[in-house]
């Protein structure tokens, strides 16, 4: 999964691709209905492949826990994001064991599993995560 031309925008539902530009405006396209709008510098732009998770020891990023969930869940939808905030931090826990329960709210986790679940509809989980879990396991056990 590359979530390089992946967006979130403050105030608007689901997640955007980029798909051209112009001088003024970003071109994005939602993933939800597939309508292309212009989005402006006055709107707060958040790039997936920017954001981490907070943990104890460092700052996960948003793919390597995609990669964990596509793990827990064998390439399957995550936790829904209406479920409780003990559930949903239970199911984080489970996830990344480490998170900073401090600094990570629950409408953090409802964001993160909200935009796994639509990336899973719309096929941009792929086993691929999997084997990238497999590595960031590793990774944490050195």
């Amino acid at each position: 999964m590359d979530l390089k031309d992946l967006l979130a925008i403050t105030g608007k539902p689901g997640l955007y691709k980029t798909v051209g530009q112009n001088k003024s405006s970003l071109i994005v396209e939602s993933l939800i209905d597939g309508k292309k709008i212009p989005v402006y510098s006055a709107n707060k732009i958040s790039a997936l492949e920017d954001i981490s998770v907070y943990t104890y020891e460092e700052d996960i990023p948003l793919k390597k826990v995609f990669a964990l969930i596509a793990e827990k869940e064998n390439g399957g939808k995550a936790i829904t994001p209406k479920a409780s905030s003990e559930e949903l931090k239970s199911y984080m826990r489970e996830v990344l064991p480490d998170f900073d329960q401090d600094r990570v709210y629950t409408s953090d986790l409802k964001k993160i599993f909200n935009w796994y679940n639509n990336l899973h509809e719309h096929g941009l989980i792929t086993l691929d995560e999997e084997v990238a879990s497999e590595e960031v396991a590793s990774d944490e056990e050195e």
